[in-house]
């Protein structure tokens, strides 16, 4: 009896799939306790082919978190197209936000527990997610927000995504408040101090 070859997996599909099943082992159990034996075998490949894609398990960690951060800025771009106002841009933007923290937990978790990562190329990477938004917000802000300088947006920036993460981690203590209702939590603060200066 003649057994059907299996069908080889695209590469970028390959890595796509290694890249899901280590962001849900990472997110389980932490990094320093995950396995990479138990990723591979979730996956259905062997140990060293993983080390062929990623070459460590910090590779592996960082191609998660740089997959984490593209996701996430391209839903809070795409948010903001077709914003009527400062105000409309604001809030879609918190929404895309706190919708991807919902509905990507385990990507968010990766994100969020960097204290572990203090000191590795994965910190700087979640570092650079922050940056990342910054930027975002900034950009948004000089199309719709009179800021007087760069400097002043930039600031404002900060303030967005610093407080945003803070409420996103007390909405995982509160699973009852939806991604609508934090949205419009972050506005009654944010949207007070930034209205004055919308166009």
């Amino acid at each position: 009896m003649t057994t059907a070859k299996r069908k080889r997996m695209p590469r970028a599909d390959r890595m796509r799939q290694m890249i899901e099943v280590a962001e849900q082992v990472f997110s389980a159990r932490g990094y320093a306790a995950a396995s990479m034996d138990e990723i591979a075998e979730l996956v259905g490949v062997s140990k060293p082919m993983l080390y062929e894609y990623f070459n460590s398990k910090e590779g592996l960690l960082l191609a998660c978190i740089r997959e984490s951060r593209a996701v996430l800025r391209e839903v809070t771009e795409q948010a903001t197209v077709g914003a009527v106002d400062a105000e409309d841009a604001l809030r879609r933007g918190l929404l895309a936000f706190f919708v991807f923290i919902r509905e990507r937990c385990q990507a968010w978790s990766l994100l969020r527990h960097e204290m572990v990562l203090i000191g590795t190329p994965a910190a700087d990477e979640v570092e650079e997610t922050r940056r990342q938004q910054t930027d975002l917000i900034a950009a948004l802000m000089g199309g719709h927000f009179d800021t007087g300088d760069d400097l002043r947006a930039e600031a404002a920036a900060e303030f967005v995504v610093g407080a945003c993460e803070r409420l996103a981690i007390w909405c995982e203590r509160h699973e009852e408040v939806s991604p609508g209702t934090a949205t419009e939590y972050a506005m009654d603060v944010l949207w007070t101090g930034l209205r004055q200066r919308a166009r």
